[in-house]
């Protein structure tokens, strides 16, 4: 039984320490550029974040037009994903949800935005997904802000998404 919980420590270190590039990547990523695919992609290019695979890009997709970057780090696996029609997200594989949290709304207050969360719930389609929905301002600008995570203790996929308000 202890070898079973020591094996589980580096999977939930690994979950809890994406969570802050998770954010990162959002707050640099997406935020700025919600509602403007072209100036995110030129972001993307200029910051090294190369593109993934075309079976990856429509798989992250779902068949809509955009594209998609893999800026991954040694912690854990991290998907930019630009939507043709400006809706941008950050994907990973495995982040505990209080920690996507906690970052993220550090990462709001560090960026200066004023932000309030809007709903919580779990997901009406997908009921092993919980959601949190914020709308944030900053600088005249606006954002409806959705993060997604999975309902499991251990972490999961987590995925924090921007359109423009």
């Amino acid at each position: 039984m202890l070898a079973g919980l020591l094996a589980a420590v580096p999977i939930a270190a690994r979950a809890a320490d994406v969570a802050p590039q998770l954010v990162g990547l959002f707050i640099q990523g997406c935020m700025p550029f919600a509602g403007n695919p072209a100036a995110l992609r030129d972001w993307a290019a200029r910051a090294g974040v190369p593109a993934v695979p075309e079976q990856a890009r429509v798989a992250f997709l779902h068949g809509a037009p955009g594209q998609v970057f893999d800026a991954s780090t040694a912690e854990g696996k991290l998907v930019l994903v630009s939507s043709d029609d400006g809706i941008c997200s950050v994907v990973t594989d495995l982040a505990l949800r209080q920690a996507v949290v906690d970052a993220l709304e550090a990462g709001f207050r560090r960026a200066g935005a004023a932000f309030r969360l809007a709903i919580e719930r779990d997901d009406k389609q997908v009921p092993n997904i919980h959601d949190r929905e914020y709308l944030a301002t900053k600088d005249g600008r606006g954002w409806r802000i959705l993060l997604a995570t999975v309902k499991d203790d251990k972490g999961g996929e987590a995925m924090l998404t921007a359109a423009p308000e």
